[in-house]
C-alpha cells in the first residue's frame, strides 16, 4: 500500500510543566532534564472519538477520497470511555461510513502495528481504501499524585489514508513479553459469583527498564529491517521515532551513528501520546512540506507488552 493523506488532531488544553509544579513535587527543569517535555496537550472537554474524527476527516480531505470509499478502519487505541463497542465503530459512525472496523490494543506501537494489519489485508485482495486512526488519551490511565508517570503523556489522534501502491517497503513487530513493566488494571463490574481479589490501579512503570528495552529493541529491529529489505541507512531520510522521552530518542539516535537531522521531534509541546505519537508527527512534518516523493521514512515504536514494531514507508 502507499500513505494517500494525514491528519492529526490534539487536545486544546495546554498544561505546562510550571502548572504540574503547582501540584506535584517537581519543576520544569527536573521534567525537561528527564524527558525532553516542556508541556503537553490534555483533554478537558473533547470526547476522544472526536478528536479521532477530526484527523480522520483531514486524511480524507488530502487523500482526495470521501469516507465511503474507505473498505476497512483500524483503529488503535488503548483506552477510552466505551467497552463497547469499539472506538473504531463509533468513530465510522460519526463519519458516516459503513465499513468494517477493528480496534487494536498494542500500546504505543499500534500505529506500527496496524499498518502490517493493513498490508496484509491489501495484499490476500479484502480491502482495496484502508483508514488507520490512532486516538489515545494515556493521560486518563495515569495517577495524577505520581510525578513519575503523570509527567510523561500527552492526548491527541493521528490519521493515515492507505491506498494500492508499492510504498510500504517493509514492516517488523516484535515482543519481549513482559507485562510487569508497563501496566494498569481497572475492577470490572461484579458477579454474585466473584471471590478473586481484584484491583483498581493506575498506570505503573518501570522506567530504567523500559528505557533498555526501548532503545535496543528500535535500533536491532530498525537494523535488521533495513537489512531485509535491502536498505542501508545512508538510504533513509527520516527516522519516526515513538515520541516517548528524549533521552531514548537520542540514545537510538547515537547508536544507530545517524544524524540529528534526522530525527523530528515533537516532544517538548506534545509528550508521549501513545500510537497516535507517530501519525501526529508524520501529519505535523508532511504538512510543513518536509517530505519529497521518494523519501524513505523509517518507524519505530515501543510500549507495553513489551511490544515493538518498525516500519520502511517510501513517500
Amino acid at each position: 500500500m502507499k500513505i494517500i493523506g494525514t491528519g492529526s488532531a490534539i487536545a486544546e488544553k495546554v498544561v505546562t510543566n510550571d502548572m504540574l509544579a503547582e501540584f506535584l513535587d517537581t519543576s520544569d527543569e527536573w521534567i525537561t532534564q528527564r524527558t525532553g517535555i516542556k508541556s503537553r496537550h490534555v483533554i478537558s472537554h473533547e470526547e476522544l472519538e472526536d478528536l479521532g474524527v477530526k484527523a480522520a476527516t483531514a486524511a480524507l480531505e488530502m487523500s482526495g477520497l470521501q469516507a465511503a470509499d474507505i473498505d476497512f478502519l483500524i483503529c488503535s487505541n488503548v483506552m477510552n470511555e466505551y467497552i463497547t463497542p469499539n472506538l473504531g465503530s463509533i468513530i465510522a459512525w460519526k463519519m458516516g461510513m459503513r465499513c468494517p472496523s477493528i480496534d487494536v490494543n498494542a500500546a504505543c506501537p499500534g500505529f506500527i502495528y496496524a499498518l502490517d494489519i493493513a498490508e496484509n489485508r491489501w495484499l490476500a485482495g479484502k480491502a482495496k481504501n484502508i483508514l488507520i486512526v490512532c486516538a489515545e488519551e494515556p493521560t486518563r490511565m495515569c495517577d495524577w499524585k505520581d510525578r513519575s508517570t503523570s509527567v510523561l503523556f500527552g492526548d491527541g489522534a493521528g490519521a493515515v489514508v492507505l491506498t494500492g501502491g508499492d510504498n510500504i517497503k517493509g514492516t517488523k513487530l516484535a515482543a519481549q513479553p513482559a507485562p510487569d513493566k508497563i501496566w494498569e488494571r481497572r475492577t470490572l463490574e461484579p458477579t454474585p459469583f466473584i471471590t478473586k481479589a481484584e484491583m483498581n490501579v493506575p498506570m505503573q512503570m518501570k522506567g530504567r527498564d523500559v528505557f533498555r528495552f526501548a532503545v535496543g529493541a528500535s535500533t536491532t529491529e530498525v537494523e535488521a529491517l533495513l537489512k531485509e529489505i535491502g536498505m542501508t541507512k545512508d538510504q533513509v531520510s527520516y527516522y519516526m521515532i515513538h515520541q516517548a522521552n528524549l533521552r531514548i530518542i537520542d540514545a537510538i539516535k547515537n547508536y544507530l551513528g545517524e544524524p540529528e537531522r534526522k530525527f523530528p521531534v515533537n516532544l517538548s509541546d506534545h509528550g508521549n501520546s501513545s500510537s497516535a505519537s507517530c501519525p501526529i508527527l508524520l501529519d505535523e512534518c508532511n504538512r510543513k512540506g518536509m517530505f519529497k516523493p521518494g523519501d524513505i521514512l523509517v518507524f519505530s515504536a515501543f510500549g507495553a507488552g513489551l511490544l515493538s514494531g518498525a516500519a520502511v514507508v517510501e513517500w
